[in-house]
């Protein structure tokens, strides 16, 4: 890893690689377990079916279909397929014929099997309808019933016009065969029709499903057998059983014959079990045998596949006796590069050492930063807003502590905390198990992703919580309250709300000295609670933000160093930094200094105890809004009530002439920012005109600029494009800072939006079910109504109040945060890795 680590992308070198044709199988197989090169197609313009090791990755194709296939069937038996995670190498190439001879071997086994089953199913199935025709139709061909039935069958042909020419003592006709049963009243009704009326048509259900043969469905299906007179009425009859796929079926006309048909039927169903069972336990013998290989061997055919395609990127020489390659390597890794690749080249045997030599290039390379397992969330979340520019800053190191630090100030409860801290640790507790079972739901898949995120999370959520004293919308009295029970009961009894306000200046009620840690327990009961921990959120609120956003515009100045532009820290850094500081930085400094000089005097006696009394402290608002307008303070914002005199509206003396002198250099801050930059670059430019030479101004240098820094200008680009470049950005910032500095307040308002949900649904559920009086019936409901704020508070106030504080602070990072120093303008560093080949393959799967 290079020095910078994490806080910078790893330094990238360009290089070209000579490999014997022989060695550059097993080279490349070496480099893919590596996984630390980036290839180049050096064949872009090349038809894939025109490269020379297109066969070859036909031939992968061919085996990986072969796989599926076996993976499908395996599947459809409900056979479990063995996962030992074993790696195995990439196969040698002149192993791929004994595989391919291999898988050729078990689908033309297979498909022979399958093929053998379906026709001995097809041919059960026939016997199986057969046997139910022979069945169901029995009382057709009753002998006691027989001349009864002929007799009303002819009755009925004969009522017709047509037939009744015909011979009343002609033989009756029929055929006999199955149908599906949702089509039995269709084909009925098209018989009558089709027919006149002149058949004579009896069914009956089969009640056990069969099944079929090709699609492997339970279908059901009905007997039918027709009586008819007439070789028209026949023809006409096996057309319509035809047209609705119905199967007929010879059917004796005595019953001996009958009989003795269903005999042999019955013994040859009996035969068909039994070797329907074998065709079944030799498929199944087949199926588990290759249910043991399959996963290793999915492994070793996308490794081949991989390899030779990495190949077709590759050029050959003039010799055709050696392949070129260029690739991105991390500088840092070329010595482990150059030792892979001389693995590679002594297992292939070859004589002929393989070469990596590093090439220069005006191309910007790819960034790739170093992650492990819990870092890898946290720049996930970062390169979702846009890959970072080669060596430009990463911002991912300081997300890993600002991002959970803000969530939970928007969060900040310990019970939701704990219940989030609580689940994120359980995914990590059970990381290998649930990591190896390969999660489908996509949900659930980001939930593991991010565990360490959450987990994060959910530990500054209760840290915040035990700040706001905040447990469920309750607070615990840990440290001791620091005011005392003062109220008189007629005080009590005579207010109009059940709580009362603090004031800290009453010394009967107020020891003076504050809670230990976080908030004091009693504001809970108070009824000024809101408005003392909105003041409190407000303000730090404000804080937090500007210090982030300082921090941001700091960073920018590590961009400037790397990239050398040295000017871009004169022109941009250091009137950014000087306005945020001496208009936001100056409001973050009233707060501080409002906290620490104005206290609440049990008994103020001397002059400077009554101007720091809480009578006298002014509104940070009116300050700011008159320090722009340069406005003196009021009359309204200098206090009222004991010791007005002493009230002038102001913090301290002189502060108006400092504010004024701040103001001043914020202001001149705005032309500076606009002009410098423009007015550098066209002195450099006269000065290189008049000398001949190019320009040397490190902007032109520096393949990428940090965000912040206004981004580099090229020598053929037109001044007046980089004046309103320059203007945009200006423009931009200024007014940006105004609008995230508010933004920051969205801290504040989650805050309180989630105190307050969670109050409300304590006192509307759960307090309902405690103040039930029932003896029984009382303790019953208590437990529902417990399950219900429980779920309530999961699902509302974890979940979707968790996801919402998640996309604000998301947003804060994203905007407030990045916008400072980052660009964004980079694309990620890609190597030739099985293990990441694997995964995907895996995940499509």
């Amino acid at each position: 890893m290079s020095e910078w680590g994490l806080f910078r992308s790893e330094e990238m070198s360009l290089c070209q690689l000579f490999l014997q044709t022989e060695a550059a199988y097993a080279c490349v197989s070496e480099l893919g377990e590596l996984g630390l090169v980036q290839f180049r197609d050096l064949n872009p313009d090349v038809n894939a079916f025109q490269r020379k090791f297109v066969n070859e990755v036909r031939r992968c194709d061919e085996m990986e279909r072969k796989l599926r296939y076996l993976e499908k069937e395996i599947k459809k038996d409900g056979i479990p397929m063995l996962d030992t995670g074993e790696n195995p190498e990439a196969p040698q190439p002149r192993e791929m014929i004994d595989l391919e001879a291999t898988f050729e071997k078990l689908e033309n086994e297979l498909k022979e099997v399958n093929n053998n089953a379906e026709t001995l199913k097809k041919n059960f199935l026939e016997l199986t309808e057969l046997k139910h025709i022979l069945q169901k139709t029995q009382t057709f061909f009753d002998e006691k019933e027989g001349q009864y039935v002929q007799e009303g069958i002819q009755q009925a042909l004969l009522s017709n016009d047509e037939v009744g020419k015909a011979s009343p003592s002609k033989q009756l006709s029929f055929v006999a065969g199955v149908i599906q049963r949702e089509r039995m009243p269709g084909f009925e009704r098209m018989l009558w029709r089709a027919c006149r009326g002149n058949v004579f048509v009896r069914q009956a259900q089969i009640e056990a499903a069969l099944e079929d043969p090709v699609s492997g469905d339970q279908v059901y299906k009905s007997v039918f057998i027709i009586f008819f007179q007439g070789e028209q009425l026949k023809t006409r009859v096996k057309k319509i059983c035809e047209g609705f796929r119905a199967t007929l079926y010879p059917c004796p006309e005595t019953p001996p014959e009958r009989r003795e048909m269903k005999m042999g039927v019955m013994t040859r169903i009996e035969d068909l079990n039994t070797v329907l069972a074998q065709t079944q336990d030799h498929r199944h013998r087949v199926l588990v045998a290759a249910a043991k290989n399959i996963r290793t061997w999915f492994v070793k055919v996308r490794k081949i596949k991989a390899i030779y395609h990495t190949l077709n990127w590759f050029n050959l020489d003039v010799t055709q006796k050696c392949l070129i390659a260029e690739c991105w390597v991390p500088a840092a890794d070329t010595e482990t590069i150059q030792l892979a690749l001389r693995r590679g080249s002594e297992r292939s045997g070859s004589s002929v050492s393989p070469v990596l030599n590093s090439i220069q290039t005006r191309e910007a390379p790819p960034t790739y930063n170093r992650t492990n397992k819990f870092t890898q969330g946290f720049q996930d979340l970062v390169d979702a807003y846009g890959v970072a520019s080669y060596r430009e800053m990463n911002p991912a190191p300081y997300t890993i502590i600002t991002f959970p630090f803000l969530f939970g100030v928007m969060f900040g409860d310990f019970g939701h905390g704990i219940i989030m801290a609580l689940m994120a640790g359980w995914m990590v507790w059970k990381e290998k198990p649930l990591a190896a079972k390969k999660i489908d739901n996509e949900i659930a898949s980001i939930f593991f992703g991010g565990r360490y995120i959450i987990l994060l999370m959910g530990l500054f959520s209760i840290y915040t919580g035990f700040i706001y004293n905040d447990i469920f919308s309750k607070s615990v009295n840990v440290l001791g309250s620091s005011w005392r029970n003062c109220f008189r009961v007629e005080e009590i009894e005579h207010s109009d709300s059940e709580t009362l306000l603090l004031p800290p200046e009453n010394a009967t009620c107020y020891y003076g000295v504050p809670y230990g840690f976080g908030f004091d327990p009693v504001w809970q009961v108070a009824s000024n609670r809101v408005t003392y921990q909105n003041a409190f959120k407000m303000k730090i609120s404000v804080l937090l933000g500007v210090a982030q956003m300082l921090f941001g515009v700091i960073l920018s100045v590590y961009n400037y160093r790397y990239f050398r532009k040295f000017s871009d820290i004169v022109t941009m850094f250091l009137p950014q930094v000087l306005f945020l500081l001496c208009l936001f930085g100056w409001l973050c400094m009233l707060c501080l200094l409002k906290w620490i000089m104005y206290s609440a005097p049990f008994n103020p006696t001397t002059p400077e105890e009554i101007r720091y009394g809480t009578h006298c402290a002014p509104s940070l608002l009116l300050i700011f809004i008159n320090m722009f307008l340069l406005k003196d303070m009021n009359a309204d914002s200098k206090g009222s009530g004991l010791g007005e005199e002493y009230c002038d509206g102001y913090l301290f003396d002189g502060q108006k002439g400092f504010q004024y002198f701040l103001l001043l250099i914020g202001v001149l801050c705005i032309p500076w920012m606009l002009i410098a930059k423009p007015a550098l670059i066209f002195w450099q430019r006269r000065n290189a005109a008049r000398s001949q030479l190019p320009a040397t101004n490190g902007d032109v240098a520096a393949p990428t600029a940090g965000g912040g820094g206004g981004g580099g200008h090229s020598d053929d680009e037109e001044f007046s494009e980089i004046c309103i470049h320059q203007a945009i950005h200006t423009v931009e910032y200024v007014l940006g800072s105004v609008s995230h500095t508010a933004s920051y307040l969205r801290l504040w308002a989650l805050s309180l939006a989630h105190s307050q949900l969670s109050e409300v649904l304590w006192t509307m559920v759960l307090v309902r079910g405690l103040s039930l009086t029932q003896e029984y019936w009382g303790g019953i409901l208590l437990y529902i109504i417990f399950a219900a704020w429980a779920a309530l508070t999961v699902s509302i106030l974890i979940v979707m109040e968790g996801l919402s504080a998640f996309l604000h602070t998301l947003r804060l990072h994203w905007v407030e945060f990045q916008s400072k120093f980052y660009s964004g303008e980079g694309y990620l560093f890609i190597p030739f890795s099985f293990e990441i080949l694997l995964k995907e393959a895996d995940s499509e799967d």
